[in-house]
């Protein structure tokens, strides 16, 4: 099971042919970095980069170095089959990491830590801390801290504690206050160690302290504790202190069941996930080498796990660094705009009615998505509302609509993905949630993932049944809405509506085979359809008539496309790619790729929908969808693609995706050395595609 679970882990095909996945992400997640280090970029935007760099490496760990370290314990004869060496991925592995962790110290305290400096603003450490801010630290260590810290012992062999995944801990080493003077010598003096854990769970990870002449003080709440540490151990000198975080596997390997109770099994997954096998622990680099092996040894790691870090662990803490109240040091605000075609009409459904409507987030506000379906849920027209959900906000005002719909009167069914990762439990407590309301809730397939995300309302309009539909890109989440760059679809259109109907079938069990002549549909005609187009393109390359493809999405790791694509290529079809991660495809190849061009956008928005658009002898197909061109996106996910008909919404489409290929700011040439050189188009014009976008939608408020 572990084997079928990990095949997938990477791509091993001729060289220049495929980029590995894990080092193109941590190509991408280098771009987060960039990110930081660019002094453009407002103060506390590019901490908060330092923090997604720092959340995004995290996760990582957790899930695809943890896989990669299970393959380890298989057997000589299995590691065989994979055509890869998982021992040496993994040092490649680290060894890139270790080169951006040392950019990342020399960011924080070359620049971040300076401009801190220049705005009043000093993030100190507990021997920095003056008179005033010493009486605090130790008034807030007793008031608020100290009921939380139990000291844990560490003897090797003996006691062996469980360190919690992702939770911070000072490791210490103590030596006796009252030695015999004939014992005082270093080398014979029987040291003891101990841990204590740092309660960020309960308290906040930064403490603003007194301030001096309208100059604010900040530090960690590991600096406090570490102020205090003579109080937690009155009988001891601290000798060395190193903070350490674990990081434990978080894979569930439940992907390939399919027998059984699904849900019960994610449930009990779920508590396993914070006591799996350990992926990587951080530790102080400036450790002394006898500390590290007694720490090695007590807790049972091995030389794998140990990854050098600096003083501090968690930098996605800094999500919630303070700010003294200096506007200037975050993006201006970029309110989301009002849609004005939408605003003119009475109701939703009414401007639906009228033509298709397309919002695109955050740029436009999300709020015309809940109003759909609030809409609907007090409508008494409105006979039924179907909605999928992927990850769900934790106070959703989406699952709200559904409660309060099925609390009216109406048949109300919600498909919930219970394996959407890290939201399991948030998306099983929402659905129990709806349950308990009355709501029809189906859960996972074994086996499969629900990625697409569709709403579909029957309304009763003159005696008949009309059905309104909404198409999205991104998950039914107000709060991801606000940051992540995606598209929502508004139509009445019935070729769409009717075959959304028969998605909803097929994931409530209803109907199994389906024929889709509009949508396409993981499982059943996505693939297929996509390479069809592709071929066609070949073919009016081949035939002398201009063929060119434009591809967004968020990642493109499917061999089979890819290959594809390289045969597209080499048959003169030009190619234009905006990948937000992933890349396996290598640009640029002579005979190979030299006809494809990838670029990637990093800004203060989430790159997320996904459009592809296909010449077709001028007369274009444009599709967005939730689906990447990942394997599991196409073989192991329910998925949906939906045509854009409308000549108005094309044309925005189209608009917004100039500008995306034309961006000389944010956008970085992706090729075989993964440089993530910033493209120069020679234009004289900057054009930074997030702010030109949200300028081209104020047109339309």
């Amino acid at each position: 099971m572990l084997l079928s679970s990990l095949k997938n882990i990477l791509s091993t095909a001729t060289k220049f042919m495929f980029e590995n996945r894990e080092i193109s992400w941590l190509s991408f997640n280098y771009r987060v970095l960039q990110e930081a280090k660019d002094s453009s970029n407002p103060l506390y935007e590019r901490i908060k980069f330092l923090a997604i760099y720092s959340s995004n490496l995290d996760e990582f760990f957790r899930v695809r170095v943890a896989a990669l370290r299970s393959l380890l314990r298989l057997k000589k004869k299995s590691i065989n089959k994979l055509n890869f060496n998982p021992a040496e991925l993994l040092k490649s592995i680290h060894k890139i990491v270790n080169n951006h962790q040392e950019e990342f110290g020399i960011i924080f305290n070359k620049q971040i830590i300076p401009g801190l400096k220049e705005n009043n603003i000093f993030l100190i450490n507990d021997e920095e801390f003056n008179a005033e801010q010493k009486t605090f630290a130790e008034s807030y260590f007793n008031d608020k801290i100290k009921i939380y810290i139990q000291p844990i012992l560490l003897v090797k062999k003996k006691i062996i504690p469980f360190l919690v995944n992702r939770r911070l801990y000072l490791a210490l080493k103590l030596s006796p206050k009252k030695l015999n003077k004939k014992d005082e010598s270093v080398k014979r003096v029987k040291h003891a160690y101990a841990l204590v854990e740092i309660p960020t769970q309960h308290l906040p990870r930064f403490l603003e302290l007194p301030s001096v002449n309208e100059k604010t003080y900040i530090t960690f709440l590991d600096d406090i504790i570490r102020f205090n540490l003579d109080n937690i151990f009155a009988g001891y000198n601290i000798a060395e202190i190193c903070a350490i975080k674990l990081t434990r596997d978080a894979e569930l390997y439940i992907d390939d069941e399919f027998t059984g109770n699904l849900l019960a099994k994610i449930k009990k997954g779920i508590h396993k996930r914070d006591t799996g096998l350990p992926s990587r622990f951080l530790y102080d680099k400036n450790i002394s080498k006898t500390f590290l092996n007694f720490l090695k040894e007590s807790l049972l790691l091995e030389n794998e796990d140990l990854v050098p870090g600096g003083r501090y662990h968690n930098f996605s803490d800094f999500f919630g660094f303070p700010n003294p109240g200096k506007s200037n040091l975050e993006f201006p605000e970029m309110s989301p705009l009002k849609h004005g075609e939408i605003e003119k009409n009475k109701n939703i459904f009414e401007a639906i009615r009228k033509e298709d409507k397309v919002l695109f987030f955050p740029y436009q506000s999300y709020d015309y998505v809940v109003k759909f379906l609030r809409t609907a849920a007090i409508d008494p027209a409105v006979t039924s509302i179907k909605v999928t959900q992927y990850r769900v906000a934790k106070d959703s005002a989406v699952i709200g609509a559904m409660i309060e719909a099925v609390k009216n009167g109406k048949e109300v069914m919600v498909f919930v993905e219970v394996k959407a990762r890290f939201d399991e439990e948030l998306n099983i407590q929402w659905a129990e949630e709806m349950e308990k309301a009355g709501v029809k809730v189906f859960y996972s397939f074994p086996g499969l993932k629900v990625h697409a995300k569709l709403a579909l309302i029957t309304r009763i309009e003159d005696g008949k049944e009309v059905k309104y539909s909404y198409f999205g890109t991104g998950n039914f989440n107000e709060k991801t809405a606000k940051i992540y760059s995606d598209i929502g679809l508004l139509t009445m259109d019935e070729r769409l509506t009717s075959e959304a109907g028969l998605v909803f079938e097929y994931l409530s069990g209803k109907n199994t085979e389906h024929k889709f002549n509009h949508l396409l549909v993981a499982q059943f005609n996505m693939r297929k359809e996509f390479i069809s187009m592709i071929d066609n393109e070949i073919k009016n390359a081949n035939e002398g008539i201009e063929a060119e493809i434009i591809l967004k999405m968020n990642s493109l790791e499917d061999n089979k496309m890819i290959k594809k694509l390289y045969e597209a290529s080499s048959a003169g079809v030009k190619i234009f790619i905006i990948i937000r991660g992933i890349c396996c495809l290598v640009p640029g190849i002579k005979g190979l790729s030299e006809n494809i061009k990838v670029i990637s956008i990093l800004d203060r928005f989430l790159e997320h929908s996904r459009i592809y658009i296909f010449k077709n002898g001028g007369n274009e197909k444009i599709y967005a969808s939730s689906a990447d061109w990942m394997k599991r996106n196409l073989n192991r996910r329910i998925e949906v693609a939906f045509p854009i008909y409308d000549e108005n919404i094309r044309k925005q489409i189209k608009d917004i995706i100039t500008l995306q290929l034309n961006d000389n700011k944010k956008a970085r040439i992706i090729d075989k050395e993964n440089s993530n050189i910033y493209q120069s188009n020679g234009l004289k014009e900057s054009i930074p595609s997030q702010t030109a976008s949200y300028n081209y939608f104020k047109n339309y408020e």
